[in-house]
């Protein structure tokens, strides 16, 4: 299963990597607009954007290929290691019928 985060701080990407395989997740992690980013999402199983720290051109984009893919979207204002998991938790809960 696979997760694409949009935003957060570049120092805590390979934090957010860690975070999500202990979950069971592969995650690619963008935290600015970088060259060829749309053909990189891919077709993810969840989308994670953090608001606070993410351009409105960015969010557009990743919400423009979420759309197209049919891909959940969650948003969360904070881009700390803790929203990320309390985010991964909902999502592991719902999948638990």
């Amino acid at each position: 299963m696979s997760i694409v985060i949009v935003g957060g701080n570049e120092c805590m990407a390979c934090r957010y990597r860690e975070i999500c395989s202990k979950y069971g997740y592969e995650a690619k992690v963008f935290c600015k607009m970088r060259d060829g980013m749309k053909c990189k999402i891919g077709n993810p199983d969840l989308m994670i954007l953090f608001t606070s720290t993410v351009s409105h051109k960015m969010v557009e984009m990743a919400l423009r290929e979420a759309k197209r893919c049919n891909t959940p979207v969650a948003r969360c204002h904070s881009s700390s290691a803790s929203a990320l998991k309390g985010l991964l938790e909902e999502r592991v809960l719902e999948a638990v019928p």
